[in-house]
């Protein structure tokens, strides 16, 4: 079936790109399969992060499905949206229709993305994994491809007022080799490692990021263990209980 909504809004997302002046350093966009199914698992710092996601796949002329909280597709703006780009609602008091849904798309060839960690991490550091994604891959019998996204958080993330003025912001993608889930192994050992490789993969980006803090009004959007004045982990699940 043609894909009729999902390639003109990716061409308004490279619009804005254009138009905000991102800076984006990608790297590992080689690591996209080109054909069949794969479970695409990223880190979760921005409301933005699933464009980012998806367009570190378009080199390999691939679109991602991503996994969603339902109150999205519940939205008069971006409900539509997400419905006629094939993406997939997750209700959280139920969440075996969706997947059902998932594994079925992965088995006719479709990459699934999921952040594992369900929600934005406000300390900017990773979270606990979910075991979904490793369970969908391991029943699927498709890989897990993990990426890290860094500089997102600056444009529009949780707490935090959106900034979507030119500021020449950089942005970090790091994609891994395409990773296999053993099914003979525990999803919780699979989710360990796929979680490892992203903290990897988030590292190496950090580490080239070209943008250190300025001062103290100017650090909120770096990890405490970086010297930044982010919540620590432990305060940002107090937030999260809030």
């Amino acid at each position: 079936m043609a894909e009729l909504v999902y390639p003109p809004v990716i061409g308004v997302a490279r619009t804005m790109f254009k138009a905000l002046d991102l800076r984006f350093d990608i790297q590992g966009t080689e690591h996209v399969p080109q054909r069949g199914g794969a479970v695409l698992v990223s880190n979760h710092i921005g409301y933005l992060d699933f464009v980012f996601c998806g367009l570190a796949t378009r080199p390999a002329k691939r679109l991602v499905r991503f996994m969603a909280k339902e109150s999205v597709f519940r939205h008069k703006m971006s409900g539509p949206l997400m419905r006629a780009m094939k993406h997939i609602p997750v209700d959280r008091a139920a969440g075996m229709g969706a997947y059902k849904h998932a594994l079925t798309a992965l088995r006719s060839g479709e990459i699934i993305g999921v952040f594992p960690e369900a929600t934005i991490s406000q300390s900017f550091t990773l979270k606990n994994f979910k075991s979904g994604a490793a369970r969908l891959a391991q029943e699927a019998g498709v890989p897990l491809l993990p990426m890290a996204l860094w500089g997102t958080q600056r444009l529009w993330t949780k707490g935090h007022k959106r900034d979507l003025g030119r500021h020449h912001i950089p942005i970090a993608m790091r994609v891994g080799e395409p990773m296999a889930a053993d099914p003979e192994e525990s999803a919780e050992t699979v989710t360990e490692r796929v979680r490892g490789r992203v903290q990897e993969l988030l590292e190496s980006a950090q580490r080239a990021y070209p943008v250190r803090s300025k001062g103290p009004d100017d650090s909120w959007w770096i990890p405490a263990h970086l010297g930044g004045t982010a919540p620590t982990p432990a305060e940002a699940a107090v937030l999260d209980r809030r």
